[in-house]
């Protein structure tokens, strides 16, 4: 073995990236066999240089980023330190200095890829980014290298761990959105400002990730329909329970009809058959889709310091090993460049709750009134809700079959103008 070291330097030493370090220094001698050179830690960069880091040398930090990356022999630069700047610069830079990238960032790869994995390839260098989409899950390299081979149809799946630790809390306990979330920060499980997460934004550049890598075609964030977890109450969580499913928000990624790709996080009713519904607390789970392999699900810890940091370090060893081999991996698949489905005609199944007057006629003008729009319908459910002021009402459950969404948003408009419903309409995906 040569006794020349691959020179790190780590951008970021906060919840993961003190375990990235932590497992570099300690699995030095393993690492060396398994990349055929060892690596040498040559500093860390960080925004506060008072805070304690357990085990880690201090001589090792800095705060001048910019400076760390620029060092011309480096091999290897690790970013854990997230949002778009200054990590697309320290990237940027470290790739201008020839050295192979290994990241977390979602944020800046589903908004500003383009540039980097163009800069990457002009330079002859690797960007990995395994850690980016589900933690400790290995979805990356399935799709960028074991599936190539094959034809991707639909990617879908929980890729936010805290909006799935709130949804199963609701419906296992039957607690309130503010309730579930609250206990969620308890535990460290969702942020004191969660609204990356109950909102969507975090799944929705996870999904546009996975989109482009599934239908190797470039998708951005802004190309991503999105709907939070905030609006969803104790009655939908019932609703899918007679209905035999359980909410999920969903980031879902597919081939529409005319070969575009459409792509979308939103809470949805999953049909308690599929896999995808079983997920508990804040685990993540993918669900793919293909013509030759059929269906495939891949399932673990989503989040955390020690998942994520073990989804770097294989990156991190992958890079380390073309670097000994004198190669690069492959880069970005956008040969297909397909157009991105319009909102408006993205196909679902749909679940409806209305609140209707209990009288005669009112469930074939519902059923009508669908059926204008040609929305097709695969199940209705009527049960007693109370007595209003004018009389008895009936809760109904509507059922789709796949429909447009623009389509169901016309029927909607419709309904909205009869004088037997009451209050404002409940609506939710359906899958499986």
């Amino acid at each position: 073995m040569k006794d020349e070291r691959l020179k790190v330097a780590l951008v970021g030493c906060g919840t993961v990236g003190s375990q990235v370090a932590r497992m570099i220094l300690e699995l030095d001698d393993d690492l060396a066999s398994r990349i055929g050179r060892p690596l040498e830690l040559v500093g860390i960069g960080v925004r506060r240089l008072e805070l304690e880091r357990p085990g880690i040398d201090r001589n090792l930090l800095t705060t001048d980023l910019m400076g760390l990356v620029s060092r011309d022999d480096l091999d290897l630069v690790i970013e854990v330190i997230g949002g778009i700047e200054p990590a697309r610069s320290v990237i940027l830079r470290a790739i201008e200095s020839k050295a192979s990238v290994v990241t977390a960032n979602k944020a800046l790869l589903a908004s500003d890829g383009e540039a980097i994995f163009g800069a990457a390839e002009a330079a002859g260098v690797d960007v990995y980014y395994e850690a980016a989409v589900a933690g400790a899950i290995p979805i990356i390299r399935p799709l960028r290298e074991s599936l190539v081979g094959d034809a991707v149809t639909a990617v879908m799946g929980i890729v936010n761990g805290t909006t799935n630790f709130i949804l199963d809390k609701m419906a296992s306990q039957g607690a309130s959105f503010a309730d579930a979330l609250a206990e969620a920060q308890h535990l460290g499980f969702a942020e004191a400002d969660p609204t990356a997460d109950v909102e969507g934004f975090d799944a929705a550049a996870k999904a546009a990730i996975l989109a482009g890598l599934a239908f190797h075609s470039r998708v951005r964030l802004d190309d991503v329909t999105r709907e939070g977890i905030t609006g969803v109450t104790v009655e939908d969580v019932a609703d899918a329970k007679a209905m035999n499913a359980t909410i999920k928000l969903i980031a879902k990624a597919s081939l529409a009809p005319d070969d575009s790709i459409s792509v979308g996080v939103h809470p949805t009713m999953v049909a308690n058959s599929h896999p995808l519904a079983s997920v508990p607390g804040a685990y993540n789970a993918i669900f793919i889709e293909s013509r030759n392999a059929g269906q495939l699900m891949f399932m673990g810890p989503g989040a955390g310091g020690s998942p994520t940091a073990s989804a770097i370090m294989g990156d991190l060893v992958t890079a380390a090993r073309n670097r000994v081999r004198g190669v690069a991996g492959p880069g970005e698949s956008v040969y297909s460049r397909r157009a991105i489905t319009p909102a408006g005609q993205a196909l679902s199944g749909y679940f409806v709750s209305l609140l209707v007057a209990d009288e005669p006629g009112v469930l074939a003008s519902v059923a009508s009134a669908f059926a204008a729009q040609d929305v097709s319908l695969q199940a209705v459910r009527q049960e007693a809700a109370m007595v209003g002021d004018d009389g008895p009402l009936a809760r109904l459950g509507v059922m789709t079959h796949l429909s447009s969404n623009a389509a169901v948003e016309r029927t909607l408009v419709e309904l909205g103008k009869q004088p037997y419903l009451q209050g404002t309409p409940r609506v939710l995906r359906f899958e499986g």
